[in-house]
């Protein structure tokens, strides 16, 4: 279950990344996109790629425990 959990956060932390490209028009692919030069979607993958990591760290916490 906690290996679910691992991918999870880190699935939320690699598309934070890239919303983040996409809005800041790093990442302009594909090149329809709404979400392109859009500054908002810089704020959204940033508030994701953190909730990413901290369910990872969260997660990496409770296996210490038992």
């Amino acid at each position: 279950m906690r290996t679910i959990g691992y991918v999870i956060g880190l699935l939320m932390v690699l598309l934070g990344l890239i919303w983040i490209g996409q809005g800041s028009g790093y990442f302009p692919y594909p090149a329809s996109s709404f979400m392109i030069a859009q500054p908002i979607w810089m704020l959204w993958g940033a508030v994701l790629a953190a909730a990413g990591i901290v369910v990872m760290i969260i997660l990496s916490r409770l296996r210490r425990r038992g």
